[in-house]
């Protein structure tokens, strides 16, 4: 029975005491019995005592049990409302009640189903909690394609929502102003992410000049990240220091004035020229745990981390081992084509410190981003008809380490953008496939952004796993047409052209480029507008023939990811033998109007049976 229950059975058992006795006795009676009244009243008391320490002991329980970690070793939740828990099991879809003993699931069902199995196996009596009214449960929501310390990093100096490159420095400044140790001192490196040239006024690239402009921030090493990662914006300081620079970037551009001059802009990997300090161990730890706090919050349970560098490998392999990870992370090893193969050499990890860290697939480059003009297409940018944008690695080069990561026992994973990009790592896909089992292997397209009618269907055909980002979507749209053009457009964020072909989807958000809110991209999916309901085709949504359904979405946040990392046998679905990772919710996301998904609230996020976020 649920807290509740139990409250309410107590209570009627005091009230149920039988009462004094209204009898009249005679004086005789009294007088011979009034040692009887004196033990009598010493009984009353004796009761009300007893009565009051079973009412305190139940009252504390009760209390105790409303705490995380109050929960037994085996309990059960279940709704009232009928089956309100989704457990995206094909056995068993819907169901009234969870069971949980110890870290999985052991039972799914009707109340009174879970009851009697729990009567048939265990002595103790059943620990129920119930959901409150319009709840329902899903399993724990997973980031198919997130990057973890870069997000905790943007905690530190946030430049996402300037509208110009004057606001951006104003706040660099006020960064500098507030932290006394970096004001004091000019040799200080100062670091920021987020800034996005789409979204300002006057669409422009910035340049150093707009940073030495102003007095506080000229004369320091300025570094700043933009918004989707592919390009880093640095002072003057940071330039002289790098001196003197290569004429051109293979795969990246360094952006120069009329006079050939670098500008203090470095597009993709031109980036890899900037020297940075390292952040401590410290640092990471706490880049680190500002992003769990944040995730945790939001319901995600498990994330794919796109892009480890022997940095933030060697950390979570040491965090792994010095503790358990507060969320599932699975990773992928960053392929640098300039360094040595490793695929022979460097030990997997697979399911390592109770199931939290697997880095078991490499991520590879193979071209930009479209907000920057980087993603590689057949043809010119409408906008910009002097380039198609650029591969990042050569095709020769993706044809000759994709089989031999695959040989070696590596998913291989491929940023592709362009549908130039895209059909190349595709070729590659084919050929490397030709003679492999596929669902051995699950390579990734991340993004697969823009696509050509010839290569959707190959996705299917070929097994590849379309790693996409909902809320991207939603954001280029209001400059996609003018990049690409009213036909070419047609084939970018196209999610219901690759499902109708096939092809397996896994959905994150690119965090910290996007919202880290899985119910953000969820909304994303099932409507294609923007928060405020809106889109360049109207309420209906941007080409809304290609929106998902939401059992598609939420499939795309749970059992797809496992899958596509390996762990659909352990995680993804409320299935019995499974890990216990679930989302309590505050309304029904499958049912409620559109509009209404982006106002739900998380109630608790649970992993392995056990709040880390609310309480059940």
């Amino acid at each position: 029975m649920s807290p509740s229950d139990d409250l309410r059975l107590r209570k009627r058992t005091l009230s149920e005491k039988s009462p004094a006795s209204d009898e009249t006795t005679s004086p005789s009676q009294s007088t011979s019995h009034g040692s009887m009244r004196t033990a009598g009243r010493g009984s009353k008391l004796l009761l009300v005592l007893v009565s009051l320490a079973l009412f305190y002991f139940a009252y504390t329980r009760i209390n105790s049990l409303q705490r995380p970690e109050a929960l037994s070793e085996s309990y059960a939740l279940c709704s009232r409302e009928g089956a309100q828990i989704y457990t995206l099991d094909p056995e068993n879809p819907r169901a009234q009640c969870l069971v949980v003993h110890g870290s999985t699931f052991t039972s799914t069902g009707t109340l009174d189903q879970i009851l009697s199995r729990w009567y048939e196996t265990t002595p103790d009596q059943p620990h129920v909690r119930f959901l409150q009214p319009g709840q329902i449960v899903v399993p724990g929501l997973s980031d198919s394609h997130a990057h973890v310390l870069e997000y905790g990093a943007t905690k530190q100096m946030p430049l996402e929502g300037t509208k110009s490159i004057a606001e951006t420095v104003d706040r660099v400044r006020a960064y500098i102003e507030a932290d006394p140790d970096i004001f004091g001192d000019k040799t200080k490196y100062v670091e920021g992410w987020g800034w996005d040239h789409t979204k300002w006024l006057l669409e422009e690239w910035p340049t150093y000049g707009a940073l030495e402009a102003d007095p506080i921030v000229a004369g320091r090493p300025v570094v700043l990240q933009s918004k989707d990662g592919h390009a880093l914006w640095v002072s003057l300081a940071v330039l002289e220091s790098i001196s003197p620079l290569p004429d051109e970037v293979e795969g990246g551009v360094i952006v120069r004035d009329s006079f050939g001059k670098p500008t203090g802009v470095f597009l993709d990997n031109a980036q890899d020229l900037i020297i940075r300090p390292e952040p401590t161990y410290k640092q990471l730890q706490k880049r680190f745990a500002a992003t769990v706090k944040d995730a945790h919050a939001l319901g995600l349970t498990a994330v794919h981390d796109a892009g480890f560098n022997p940095m933030s490998l060697e950390f979570f392999r040491k965090e792994a081992q010095r503790t358990t990870l507060p969320i599932r992370i699975y990773g992928m090893k960053y392929f640098d084509e300039t360094a040595a193969y490793w695929g022979d050499a460097l030990e997997k990890i697979i399911r390592a410190g109770n199931n939290r860290l697997s880095v078991r697939s490499v991520k590879i480059f193979a071209d930009g981003a479209l907000r920057s003009g980087g993603a590689a297409l057949y043809e010119p940018y409408t906008d910009n008809p002097e380039t198609r944008g650029f591969m990042r690695i050569s095709p020769e080069t993706l044809n000759e380490v994709v089989p031999r990561f695959m040989k070696d026992g590596w998913q291989v994973n491929v940023h592709a953008i362009g549908d130039r990009a895209n059909g190349v790592v595709l070729d590659a896909f084919e050929a490397a496939l030709a003679k492999t089992n596929v669902t051995a292997l699950r390579p990734r397209l991340e993004h697969a952004q823009i696509l050509a009618q010839k290569d959707m269907a190959r996705f299917g055909d070929l097994g590849v796993i379309a790693s996409v980002q909902p809320t991207h979507a939603i954001s280029d749209m209001w400059f996609a047409e003018d990049r690409l053009g009213p036909e070419r457009v047609k084939g970018l964020y196209a999610f219901r052209s690759i499902i109708d072909h096939g092809a397996r989807i896994t959905l994150g958000s690119d965090f910290p480029v996007e919202d880290m809110n899985p119910l953000a991209g969820f909304y994303a999916a099932i409507t294609r507008v923007s928060p405020d309901g809106t889109s360049p085709h109207g309420p209906g949504g941007w080409f809304p023939e290609q929106r998902m359904t939401r059992e598609e979405a939420l499939k795309g946040m749970t059992l797809d990811p496992a899958y596509a990392s390996f762990t659909e046998d352990i995680l993804g679905s409320i299935t019995p033998g499974k890990l216990a990772d679930f989302v309590v919710l505050s309304q029904d996301i499958m049912t409620v109007p559109a509009a209404s998904v982006l106002s739900t609230r998380v109630i608790a996020t649970v992993i392995d049976g056990k709040p880390v976020y609310g309480a059940i």
